[in-house]
């Protein structure tokens, strides 16, 4: 349990130390070009993915906030019944509850969540994510392929 806690706690920190880096270094929707199809730009969503209920009227920042500390807690005592043998379980679990937590730092911090990564092709953006939602995607890539591999007998 000591090693899921302990990436948990490196997404946790990697997560916030990139946002106020942005949150110092940006204006709200400034544009800095990274690299082709790869721009940083400071927005703020209130709502979840993609801004769904993002115009909600304040209600969905408690709501989020609240279903992000139930899911952690779930995720730890999921993590917590782990066998030994099931590190891919482990490292999933721990991405989706590490962005999870990092992402409620933000809604209770500041009502908001901060976001920065602009990925798009010509005049097309993909909604601005951060480390916090890029660690939860690829969790949850992680669970559903451990889900569909052959398990091994014991």
């Amino acid at each position: 349990m000591t090693r899921w806690i302990a990436l948990i706690a490196l997404i946790i920190v990697a997560d916030q130390a990139t946002k106020l880096w942005v949150l110092a270094a940006l204006e709200p929707f400034e544009v800095i070009p990274v690299a082709p199809l790869l721009n940083l730009t400071l927005v703020f969503n209130e709502g979840a993915a993609f801004s769904f209920l993002a115009d909600a009227g304040g209600w969905q920042r408690w709501f989020f906030a609240g279903l992000a500390v139930v899911v952690s807690i779930a995720l730890l005592a999921w993590l917590k019944r782990l066998e030994a043998h099931e590190r891919l379980t482990g490292v999933a679990l721990s991405l989706v509850a590490g962005g999870a937590v990092g992402n409620l730092i933000d809604r209770i911090a500041y009502g908001h969540v901060v976001d920065f990564v602009d990925v798009y092709w010509r005049s097309w953006h993909w909604p601005a994510f951060n480390v916090a939602d890029s660690t939860i995607t690829v969790g949850v890539i992680l669970l559903l392929l451990d889900a569909l591999l052959p398990k091994k007998a014991a």
